[in-house]
């Protein structure tokens, strides 16, 4: 495959702190590989602005590899760019033309403050973990895979829902700034496991509520699917609210009895 060099207009988001206004500032790039990532190209762009003297560009990013969730950018108006199925650091410049202005933005949401530039403030998704995203079961060592019995579409549902990397890409791209996909997932994946069900509806209750302090609600867009780089079903919304729903009357009777 020929490698392309691609010239282009950054039009990238600057912000000194949470406190600060904020602007776009337009920076010409030239002469970028097609072959390079999003990431790589950002690092060629704060490599110049270095050399020249100037402040780099801060922005999130850890693995390079779709699996942390940090690479969080909205490009051209979209969370992770215009590519399904992909997360910031596996977009690669092939899928952009010479001459292309693209626009970088942090995440928009009032949950996820901005530190600085590109870097937002994501400790709002660490409170719902906090808050039910374990079990406290002693499982020991890894059992053997046959051990305890668990139905195939079970397993494979659960795992579906914990491919979820915490990116918010969900919350950025809902019009409410809803964390619902994000929750449901994380509640998902351990209320369809067996070592789940013991705080199945303390758990539900307990994270729902905490993601209300911060979020806003869930409407049905279906933003959050779309956005959503591991693409995560809203089937997972649904179940965790039929769960939810559970969790209000179950936990109402177990606190009328004591």
């Amino acid at each position: 495959m020929s490698n392309h060099l691609t010239n282009l207009t950054l039009r990238v988001w600057r912000q000194k702190g949470p406190n600060d206004s904020g602007h776009f500032e337009d920076h010409a790039i030239e002469q970028i590989s097609d072959e390079a990532s999003f990431l790589e190209m950002l690092d060629i762009l704060n490599e110049r602005l270095i050399n020249d003297g100037k402040e780099a560009v801060v922005f999130d990013h850890d693995c390079r590899e779709g699996i942390c969730g940090t690479c969080s950018l909205m490009i051209n108006g979209q969370a992770h760019g215009n590519q399904r199925g992909t997360t910031t650091c596996q977009l690669h410049m092939r899928k952009f033309k010479s001459g292309d202005t693209i626009v970088i933005e942090p995440w928009r949401a009032s949950a996820f403050p901005i530190i600085k530039d590109l870097m937002v403030d994501r400790s709002a998704f660490d409170r719902i973990i906090e808050s039910g995203g374990f079990i406290t079961a002693p499982t020991g060592g890894a059992p053997d895979a046959n051990l305890i019995p668990i139905p195939k579409p079970v397993a494979d549902s659960a795992m579906d829902s914990a491919e979820c990397i915490g990116c918010g890409a969900c919350v950025a791209a809902c019009p409410n700034g809803a964390a619902n996909l994000f929750t449901a997932a994380k509640v998902s994946h351990l209320n369809r496991l067996p070592q789940g069900q013991a705080e199945r509806y303390k758990r539900v209750e307990a994270m729902v509520e905490t993601m209300d302090e911060y979020f806003g609600s869930c409407t049905n867009h279906g933003e959050c699917e779309a956005a959503c780089p591991k693409e995560i079903s809203i089937d997972v919304i649904a179940l965790m609210n039929k769960d939810y729903r559970k969790a209000k009357l179950k936990n109402r009777k177990d606190l009328s009895r004591t």
